[in-house]
């Protein structure tokens, strides 16, 4: 494993740290998030994210790999601050759209707004132990076989075109939707909603609530924003500590990143589309690098990535959102 054991224990502890800090003192009562409240924390995450790129300046040789030999620190270490930087932002970019679906499953869901924070929690939870197993296992496949990444590389090219294509309106049937169904048949299942309660006992059996359900919903749309995403951050670094600590640090600001986008959404329409874009250049640039060798700088990269979500941003407030028209 790349990074040291005692780095990647300081980091963890502050994971876990962070996310009771989170459940058992900020967020104790179930309540609806402010906006307020959601901009505070989003700017306390993004600070925090900007803190640790300056620790990994200062204490980067602790994420080198055991058999490199850089000769310039600084120089690498600087390195790993661009790579961190660009997969950071990269992922966070990506998460909007994830942030979109997840409102829609809420709203289709009929989850009443003072239980979103409780779900997102334990969603956020269970991405951060899945997207360890996920990244590491993929950074030692690519190790193995580097062409995997171009094979990534058309999975996102294929995501970029169609996330273009589409209209980003698309309606989930909660009854039909395959999570619902899997669960439904294997598992008794409440069939009326008990507060915040995922786990209910009734008449001596326990039951699945229609909140679980939820959260199950939303574990599977990220395991499938994560086939995307992952490999996309892989496009700027091959190092999976500053993979998955990029990823952390984006996913555990995504619920304040939610709370401040949810009642907003719309008015950055043109944000989707502007997604897709980016997951079409980083697609190309994994392909262009494993087989004609291009070499796009990480810079380059962390620009590109800024500049497409600025004018996606931008473009959403000159341009009003088209009314579908009626039949």
């Amino acid at each position: 494993m790349y990074m040291n054991g005692l780095f990647f224990g300081i980091f963890m502890v502050f994971v876990v740290v962070m996310l009771m800090l989170d459940l058992f003192v900020f967020h104790k009562k179930d309540k609806v998030v402010s906006v307020k409240e959601a901009s505070l924390w989003t700017a306390i995450w993004v600070g925090l994210a900007m803190a640790f790129a300056v620790l990994v300046y200062f204490f980067g040789d602790w994420m080198m790999p055991p058999d490199d030999s850089a000769t310039d620190l600084a120089a690498y270490r600087g390195e790993m601050v661009e790579e961190f930087l660009a997969g950071y932002f990269l992922e966070e970019s990506l998460s909007i759209d994830n942030i979109f679906v997840m409102i829609m499953i809420f709203v289709s869901f009929g989850i009443k707004k003072e239980y979103y924070h409780r779900v997102l929690f334990w969603g956020i939870f269970g991405a951060i132990v899945l997207r360890f197993i996920f990244i590491f296992v993929l950074a030692g496949l690519i190790s193995q076989f580097a062409w995997l990444l171009a094979v990534f590389g058309v999975i996102l090219i294929y995501s970029g075109v169609k996330m273009f294509l589409d209209k980003g309106d698309e309606q989930i049937d909660t009854a039909n939707h395959p999570i619902v169904k899997f669960a439904s048949k294997h598992f008794p299942v409440s069939s009326k909603s008990h507060g915040h309660d995922f786990f209910i006992r009734e008449n001596g059996k326990w039951l699945i609530t229609p909140l679980f359900l939820v959260l199950l919903v939303i574990e599977f749309s990220d395991i499938i924003f994560a086939v995307d995403s992952i490999p996309a951050v892989f496009s700027v670094t091959k190092n999976p500590v500053i993979v998955y600590t990029s990823n952390i640090f984006a996913i555990m600001g995504l619920r304040s990143l939610f709370f401040l986008l949810s009642d907003v959404a719309d008015r950055f329409w043109m944000l989707h589309y502007g997604l897709g874009v980016l997951l079409t250049f980083i697609g190309i640039k994994m392909i262009g690098g494993e087989f004609f060798d291009w070499h796009i700088p990480t810079l380059a990269s962390l620009a590109v990535i800024l500049g497409i979500l600025v004018f996606s941003v931008l473009l959403s407030m000159l341009i009003k959102k088209p009314v579908p028209a009626k039949d």
